[in-house]
């Protein structure tokens, strides 16, 4: 099974280089490595360019003009350049864990999409992480308990790694709340059945709980990640939600309607 793990970015090489260390340190390196960027300056090609220069994994870097904030766009535009069969997506402040591509990969299953979970760094532990380059994934269950006691994290119970049987994992197969793209994997061919993401949402929010829609739509079903594989979000200034209204209206609609198909999607680049 070809992989492609699918990581958006913006702007923030810091944390990208800190998320990039995280998949050179993968115990499964048999993945590729898509950076999908929406319209970053020569920073962050110049830390995408130090990754390739180490040989370490395969790393693919697209991308677009910056016309503010087009996650669906870039998204599509990194699937359409990668002919793997099963597709991770994250984002570039997110550390995946050494085992994350492995356990996703043991979690792919036809007609399901994944849906992982997050633990969040607090504004004070993520500048420390950045300043310091603390090599986060990396460290022992213990480590993160001390840090969740000074309250650097959210929370503790994603590390917990506990063995679920497939129909505990599948027990909110039509739930689309809370799945999101910064930790979330499907095969590429159920992408391309419901054309990509909607690139008629422009600005931050919703496109992902779209696309989770739309496959349901589509009758994929979710499978849970939690407990098995999820990804330390690093923390970033709230982004601007001023579409944030039109996109909450969009989605409704969308929940009304049985359309599974994108009206402006990945075609485009196929």
């Amino acid at each position: 099974m070809k992989t492609s793990v699918i990581v958006t970015t913006y702007n923030r090489p810091d944390a990208l280089e800190l998320a990039l260390e995280g998949y050179a340190a993968q115990d499964d390196k048999d993945f590729e490595l898509v950076i999908a960027d929406d319209g970053s300056t020569f920073d962050t090609e110049k830390v995408i360019a130090q990754f390739q220069a180490k040989n370490i994994i395969k790393i693919r870097h697209v991308w677009q003009e910056d016309q503010g904030f087009r996650a669906a766009a870039i998204r599509n535009r990194a699937i359409a350049v990668t002919s793997a069969d099963y597709i991770i997506f994250s984002d570039g402040d997110c550390v995946p864990l050494p085992d994350f591509v492995r356990r996703h990969k043991c979690l792919a299953e036809k007609n399901w999409f994944v849906a992982g979970s997050r633990v969040l760094l607090s504004e004070s532990f993520t500048r420390e992480v950045l300043k310091k380059r603390i090599p986060v994934h990396q460290w022992t269950f213990g480590r993160w308990i001390l840090s969740r006691m000074k309250g650097n994290i959210n929370r503790l119970s994603p590390f917990l790694s506990l063995p679920m049987l497939n129909g505990v994992r599948k027990i909110s197969p039509n739930r689309w709340q809370s799945a999101m793209t910064c930790n979330m994997a499907t095969w590429r061919h159920d992408l391309i059945n419901v054309n990509g993401f909607d690139e008629n949402y422009v600005g931050w929010g919703l496109e992902d709980s779209d696309l989770v829609i739309r496959l349901l739509h589509a009758n994929i079903r979710r499978k849970s990640a939690r407990f098995i594989s999820p990804v330390l979000h690093l923390w970033h200034r709230e982004n601007d939600r001023h579409r944030l209204l039109e996109n909450r209206h969009r989605l409704g609609e969308r929940m009304k309607s049985s359309q599974f198909v994108a009206t402006k999607g990945l075609d485009q680049y196929l």
